[in-house]
């Protein structure tokens, strides 16, 4: 098990690193950013008979962005018509639909009620429809008031009507990105954390590109920027300024899982010109989300709550869900979305440089985010890329964090095997001592607490630690030992 000052975990398959220098050679493709979508493309990428590595400045995968979402599997019904992100989010929905059913990714389909709080809002719902018909969602339909309200008792008061999205689900946004990097690694790709780029040396021809970074050089012949919040900064690295990168931050609420029961629905609002806007969704874990605000910013490091952006949201949450501000509150939290002020994701091919930049991936990259990595695989082959002789990925299946589904506290035949996987150490969500050993000792292990916290949920519950945080960070220090 490796901490930030040791250097090398050896795994089936690929190299996990986390400190000293990285290894030498030459890399056939190098992508910068282990969020959903860098994670999505080194699984793509690692069906090739290649050498592959996957950079992130961070100590684990899934640290910026991608942990900090509103975790819904989108149908992608109110994309733009005709744009790229439309295309793939469509297939990746399709896709990541699939693949989560193959590796245990926690997913329930409630669909979604896209409530109309105005006049102006119901005028607008039948746009909203023939949008979503363009975009193949044909199941989509406006519902007059009494159908929501029967759907919803509990909604506020006011509601003129929705429309009604089947197949909108939600998903465990940690456990989607710890299975790509999971297989990612397994199947042979190398994963280098705590390895900020600072510098990239290119002269435009097919000599290998070097990568200066925190933890030395790293020369590779192709190159992909799923950098997120700083795709712009790496794009100009690269001599590049087709986009520039605002970070829109977005606070939540969670409430305590006794509120489960108020929801039935993803709750929608009628979307503005900063997003979709505030919404009310229950979660995979059982809890119920409010959020998120939508801020733009200049710092890209600012993931701090503010009491103006609560008592925004417990504003909205009022006229939604009234009860909802009845219960407890388990966390809030913020992330920040890359926001680009265009319409479409920026994903530009550069074949001359051997690279692809993906920038401008906002909160439907989770859904996108298979499709997203097929596709760069497709523009890297344009510029060079030898894609001939895939090979099968090594199969994995990831420990479930879903409160609809099996949960090891409950499996007798399992707790028989092993009593581990009886023995509780977060009895606000139900960790197992077993879990957080498997966790432990996985082959994309966590670099904190709190990624141990987004591969088992401990410490994630109404207490946040106070009761389990001794314990838990016992075991991972014993296990860094």
């Amino acid at each position: 098990m490796t901490g930030t000052t040791t250097s090398t975990t050896v795994v089936t398959g690929g190299a996990v690193t986390t400190g000293g220098a990285l290894p030498g050679g030459e890399y056939d493709v190098t992508v910068v950013g282990a969020g959903v979508v860098g994670t999505a493309i080194a699984r793509e990428l690692a069906r090739l008979p290649l050498r592959i590595a996957l950079v992130d400045a961070s100590d684990d995968v899934g640290d910026g962005t991608s942990k900090a979402n509103t975790a819904i599997l989108h149908t992608g019904f109110d994309a733009v018509p005709g744009s790229l992100e439309s295309r793939l989010v469509r297939e990746g929905h399709r896709l990541l639909s699939a693949y989560a059913a193959e590796t245990g990714i926690p997913v329930e389909p409630l669909g979604a009620l896209l409530v109309a709080w105005d006049e102006e809002q119901l005028a607008a719902l039948p746009g909203l429809a023939r949008k979503a018909v363009r975009n193949g969602h044909r199941s989509a339909r406006i519902i007059p008031a009494e159908e929501v309200r029967a759907r919803e008792p509990r909604l506020g008061p006011g509601a003129l009507g929705a429309l009604d999205v089947p197949g909108e689900s939600i998903i465990c946004p940690w456990t989607t990105t710890l299975a790509y990097a999971t297989q990612a690694v397994r199947t042979g790709v190398d994963l280098h954390l705590n390895c900020r780029v600072q510098d990239i040396t290119s002269d435009g021809t097919r000599t290998p590109t070097t990568l200066t970074t925190n933890r030395g050089a790293l020369r590779t012949r192709h190159l992909v920027n799923a950098a997120g919040l700083y795709a712009d900064a790496i794009d100009r690295l690269l001599g590049h300024a087709d986009f520039a990168v605002t970070p829109r931050r977005g606070q939540l609420i969670v409430f305590d899982e006794l509120a489960r029961g108020l929801v039935r629905h993803i709750l929608l609002p009628v979307p503005g010109a900063l997003g979709k806007g505030v919404l009310v969704s229950p979660t995979v874990y059982g809890n119920v989300l409010l959020g998120p605000t939508a801020e733009d910013l200049d710092d890209r490091t600012d993931t701090g709550s503010t009491a103006e952006g609560l008592a925004l949201l417990r504003e909205k949450g009022r006229r939604i869900l009234p009860a909802l501000l009845e219960e407890e509150v388990t966390a809030v939290y913020a992330g920040l979305r890359a926001a680009t002020g265009d319409e479409d994701y920026a994903i530009r091919a550069h074949p001359a440089q051997r690279y692809v930049t993906v920038g401008g991936i906002r909160s439907t990259g989770l859904t996108a985010s298979m499709a997203i990595a097929a596709h760069v695989v497709e523009l890297l082959a344009e510029g060079g890329l030898p894609v001939a002789g895939d090979r099968d990925l090594v199969p994995v299946r990831m420990p479930n964090l879903g409160e609809a589904f099996l949960r090891p506290y409950r499996d007798a035949e399992l707790i028989a095997r092993d009593p581990e996987y009886g023995r509780i150490v977060c009895h606000c969500e139900r960790v197992t001592r077993g879990e957080i050993r498997d966790a432990l000792a996985s082959a994309v292990p966590p670099g904190s607490p709190d990624g141990l916290r987004r591969r088992t949920r401990a410490r994630g519950g109404r207490c946040q630690g106070f009761h389990c945080g001794a314990a838990v960070r016992a075991l991972f220090e014993e296990a860094r030992r």
